[in-house]
């Protein structure tokens, strides 16, 4: 199991991934998944810096929901099943 990852298992990934998306859109695919590891990265750094000033931001730009609104959300039934239109 240690060996997991060797160079003939790298190239047959890589083919696999060729065939199965292209030449054109492994590109597209290693940007995305690029971003998307720098933009996770950014966000742990984000939590693991305390900051006091953003709940109490939060708290103040939500607007409290009225009493009449409450109850209407209450009011209505959840289901699974889409709503179709008439």
């Amino acid at each position: 199991m240690g060996d997991l990852l060797q160079p003939t298992h790298l190239l047959i990934i890589a083919v696999v991934l060729l065939v199965l998306f292209g030449g054109k859109r492994l590109p597209e695919l290693g940007k995305g998944l690029g971003e998307g590891l720098r933009g996770f990265k950014e966000g742990l750094k984000g939590t693991a810096e305390p900051t006091a000033a953003a709940p109490s931001a939060q708290q103040q730009s939500a607007p409290p929901a009225s009493s009449a609104q409450a109850q209407n959300a209450a009011s209505v039934p959840s289901s699974s099943a889409p709503i179709e239109p008439k």
